[in-house]
């Protein structure tokens, strides 16, 4: 009896501990999958012990800084994306001309207003494609609008006025580039409302979940404002636009003054740069992985979109270090003039469609190179569902967000029923403190980040050249 009961115990502890086990990673994985699965961590372990990312942003960034569409900076960004990827061993390597805007800052704006007999220096910025103020600046009493539509309501009574648009983020989304989304027409859009009822000037609260002092630029539109009712356009600090709301209140009537000196020259020529892995088996099929080599003038452009870039390239780099010969063609492309016009984006496709070149997917990188969350994807129904049973050969590496949404500015011309289009997605939080700002700086680039994203981009396109190559996507 004694025994018995022994036996029992020790079968009831072998149980527990049974299941107490952790589950290992590949354990509810087909064979296949297992394939897979040894593959993608491969490329996670290149890219952290062996990634050139971090390097490569510190040469863009550091040595060349800003680099806006039709300035010195960009023709020699676009330099140096040619010289890096023939370093990677690329199989061809050229450069795509293409025209592209060339708007200039000048000399350093200036804003302030007088509150309680006390000057207040105002953080201001110009806008992309603004026109300069008078030389001797703007002068004007103040509207506080939250709207495009409150604005327009104004109609006269906005002539003569600087019109102040302070629509905050909603800090209650917890995807801050949809509060982005809510709130960016009133840069883009401001002027062209307010130009065609007589205001001086629009100032815009920037576009940040921030509460500090640093101003945000931006592209801005006149629409079709002919250019007699052009009116200088910026951007001023959030933690001014608090200020100056509150001022507001207490004094209806104050004046603000702004002066920047920003001018539109004739369009400049420029390159996309672009390499690719040739394809072993359907060479004709073309995936594109890229990103925007063109930035805002202000800062380093090392989030938007130095990450971008130099995690592009890396795909390429990691499969040439684990030896993996994509079936389909692997192309990189360094984008010029995604911030004021896709230009770039705009020629490739037309080039692609003039070429025949049959695009069957592409992954763009334009959010910023924090913790890597996951991908949006657009695509057919079929294909959707495709990458999206791919999360749980991801998700051990922190890549959970596969949903439908957008893919990025610059691969969207390549739109089609048949094209796979995806948007690498890190954490969103911190991207819009530093978006179109002098802190976008490589510092601010943490380099484990930005090799994990390197390696989920190289793993989700390595899934992609896999498994859609055909008519009928196979699963793996």
């Amino acid at each position: 009896m004694k025994k018995c009961i022994l036996l029992i115990a020790v079968s009831i502890l072998v149980a527990c501990n049974q299941k107490k086990t952790p589950t290992n990673l590949t354990t509810d994985l087909s064979e296949q999958e297992k394939r897979d699965s040894t593959q993608i961590k491969h490329l996670f372990n290149a890219a952290l012990t062996e990634g050139k990312s971090y390097e490569w942003l510190r040469d863009l960034t550091k040595n060349i800084g800003g680099r806006l569409s039709g300035s010195p900076e960009a023709q020699k960004a676009v330099e140096w994306g040619e010289k890096v990827m023939k370093e990677v061993g690329l199989d061809s390597v050229w450069l795509q001309p293409v025209m592209v805007p060339h708007w200039v800052r000048g000399k350093k704006e200036e804003a302030y207003y007088t509150s309680k007999g006390q000057k207040k220096n105002v953080p201001i910025c110009a806008l992309g494609f603004s026109i300069a103020t008078p030389s001797d600046g703007v002068t004007a009493e103040v509207i506080e609008v939250k709207s495009l539509e409150e604005a327009e309501a104004l109609g006269d009574k906005m002539n003569g006025k600087i019109v102040f648009f302070n629509r905050a983020f909603d800090d209650t989304l917890i995807n801050t580039f949809r509060a982005y989304g809510g709130c960016v027409d009133q840069r883009v859009r401001g002027a062209s409302i307010c130009g065609q009822f007589g205001a001086k000037g629009v100032i815009v609260r920037s576009m940040t979940n921030a509460i500090d002092d640093y101003p945000h630029t931006g592209t801005m539109s006149y629409g079709d404002l002919p250019v007699s009712k052009y009116i200088p356009a910026a951007a001023i600090s959030s933690k001014a636009a608090e200020d100056l709301s509150k001022d507001l209140k207490n004094n209806p009537t104050l004046k603000f003054y702004f002066k920047q000196n920003c001018k539109n020259l004739p369009d400049a020529p420029s390159f996309n740069v672009v390499g690719e892995l040739k394809g072993s088996e359907n060479p004709e099929n073309i995936f594109v992985v890229g990103g925007h080599l063109d930035s805002w003038d202000l800062g380093e452009g090392a989030h938007d979109d130095g990450t971008g870039i130099v995690q592009s390239l890396e795909v390429a780099y990691l499969f040439k270090e684990n030896n993996i010969r994509p079936k389909n063609t692997l192309r990189v492309v360094f984008f010029m003039n995604e911030e004021n016009g896709t230009r770039g984006a705009k020629k490739y496709a037309e080039l692609a469609k003039l070429n025949n070149e049959n695009h069957i997917g592409g992954l763009e990188s334009d959010a910023g190179g924090h913790t890597p969350r996951g991908f949006s994807i657009d695509a057919n129904s079929t294909n959707t569902e495709l990458l999206q049973s791919w999360k749980k050969l991801l998700s051990p590496y922190g890549l959970h967000d596969f949903d439908k949404g957008g893919s990025g500015a610059d691969i969207r011309p390549l739109k089609a029923e048949d094209v796979t289009l995806v948007g690498y997605r890190p954490d969103p939080q911190r991207y819009f403190d530093y978006h179109h700002t002098s802190r976008d700086t490589f510092d601010k680039v943490n380099k484990r980040e930005l090799e994990l994203g390197s390696a989920s981009m190289a793993s989700i396109i390595y899934l992609m050249d896999k498994y859609l190559n055909s008519d009928t996507p196979v699963k793996p």
